[in-house]
């Protein structure tokens, strides 16, 4: 299979980042939404971050010809009518997911891919209300989608493997790091590591272990130095893993397995105080200072996209 024309379900912020990701590597996309007014504000998103891929050098095309390749349509039907793939990014409603994910098997082709950007559901939950469960996979994004080169791609118990070789060839070839979800799991492979540390940091703050500015510290100063070029296991193989069974004899007895959220995290929500959206969480956000930070991991993230993936310029 060849995918030749995407289609993006959902013009919030995660379609939009998608959507702009296909279009930066020359490929024609659509986009829909429920309203004219998102997907003006798509748009405007659209031109404003490939305009940041441009002056990094992430892409030798112009911005207005990166967002030439994306089409605005009104609805459904019209979106995905000629789409190879059609990629889902509506809110996390199942309901809603599996309602559209049969209209999405009505109106597109019959080869095309069906996929999800969920964190939460499975390609199986989504094919319910489909005839053609065989075309539905998950392709999870990081946000934001267009600099964070993961995409999870889960098969469910019926997907055809065409069409997972299909999209792991297709993200290799524009730039991505695709990764198979062998058995789909909650929170996939991503979201169920970094919860799994947030349960642990919440445990030591809980404790009075440390401050979550010390915690950060020691993630950031520490082996969130490693991480990014060795990632975990070959992190440990480097340690010697004689020396890691060890210390997992020792350490894991005392490791936290709560099933909730906790009494810390529990408190700040009930306080208001749900992080920088809401100008308070863990750290006090002045005005200004929650954009300063979005703005120091824009450039993070658009400093690492420019060494890691500077041979899908175009």
């Amino acid at each position: 299979m060849h995918v030749r024309r995407v289609a993006v379900i959902g013009a919030g912020l995660m379609g939009t980042n998608i959507a702009l990701d296909f279009a930066r590597a020359g490929i024609e996309v659509t986009i829909t939404d429920r309203s004219a007014e998102i997907l003006d504000r798509s748009r405007a998103t659209q031109h404003t971050n490939a305009t940041v891929l441009h002056a990094a050098q992430l892409t030798r095309d112009p911005p207005e010809v990166i967002t030439a390749r994306i089409t605005a349509c009104s609805g459904v039907p019209d979106a995905v009518c000629d789409a190879d793939l059609v990629v889902e990014a509506i809110s996390e409603d199942l309901e809603r997911k599996q309602e559209l994910f049969g209209r999405l098997a009505y109106y597109s082709p019959e080869h095309a891919i069906l996929a999800s950007n969920t964190s939460s559901f499975t390609p199986d939950d989504l094919a319910l209300r489909t005839a053609r469960a065989e075309n539905v996979v998950v392709t999870h994004y990081f946000n934001p989608a267009h600099l964070v080169p993961l995409v999870e791609l889960v098969p469910g118990s019926e997907t055809a493997p065409v069409m997972v070789e299909t999209l792991r060839a297709l993200y290799q070839q524009i730039g991505k790091q695709p990764v198979v979800v062998r058995r789909a799991v909650p929170g996939f492979i991503g979201n169920r590591l970094q919860f799994a540390m947030l349960r642990e940091a919440l445990a030591l703050v809980e404790a009075g272990v440390a401050t979550p500015e010390d915690v950060d510290t020691a993630v950031r100063a520490g082996f969130g130095r490693r991480l990014p070029e060795t990632g975990i296991f070959r992190t440990f193989d480097l340690g010697g893993l004689d020396t890691i069974h060890t210390i997992c004899g020792i350490l894991f007895p005392h490791l936290d397995v709560r099933t909730d959220a906790g009494s810390a995290l529990t408190a700040l929500v009930e306080q208001g105080r749900l992080g920088a959206k809401s100008g308070a969480g863990w750290y006090d956000y002045a005005d200004g200072e929650a954009d300063a930070v979005r703005a120091r991991l824009a450039a993070a993230l658009v400093r690492a996209a420019a060494q890691d993936q500077e041979p899908r310029a175009k």
